[in-house]
């Protein structure tokens, strides 16, 4: 049974999480001229590992054909290849290449930036929040 401090808790991180997520998500695919799509996809995309384009629309939750536009402008910025698999030629099959890396790497690094009300904490409480979170997860 729920009791209040456990609602107030998670409605609390509910807020931090929903008004800095998406403005925060939406800001960081422009400072690398992505739509968050496109962000999405390439983060979904394993160095040295090809997958295809049905596996990508699965994991983005979207349309094959909202993927096709997706990887045809990754594709044109050199960020990903396609091609058709050895097995079954109507497979098109898509890999990071290096600058695409690259950039993942950097989107990444952004992305594990904290929000300003978690960075202005002091280190304290930071580290309480993290253990406490930390403690959630494994129960």
């Amino acid at each position: 049974m729920s009791t209040a401090p456990d609602r107030e808790a998670w409605g609390l991180m509910l807020e931090l999480l929903f008004s800095h997520h998406r403005p925060r998500v939406w800001g960081i695919a422009a400072e690398f001229d992505l739509a968050p799509m496109q962000m999405f996809a390439l983060k979904a995309l394993e160095p040295g590992r090809e997958l295809p384009m049905s596996a990508l629309a699965g994991s983005l939750h979207c349309d094959a054909s909202n993927v096709t536009g997706i990887v045809d402008r990754l594709e044109s910025r050199g960020l990903i290849e396609r091609r058709s698999s050895p097995e079954d030629r109507r497979v098109k099959m898509i890999a990071v290449t290096e600058e695409g890396q690259r950039l993942r790497e950097q989107i990444a690094a952004r992305m594990s930036e904290p929000p300003p009300p978690i960075a202005k904490l002091a280190l304290q409480d930071q580290r309480e929040l993290r253990d406490i979170m930390a403690r959630a997860l494994r129960s």
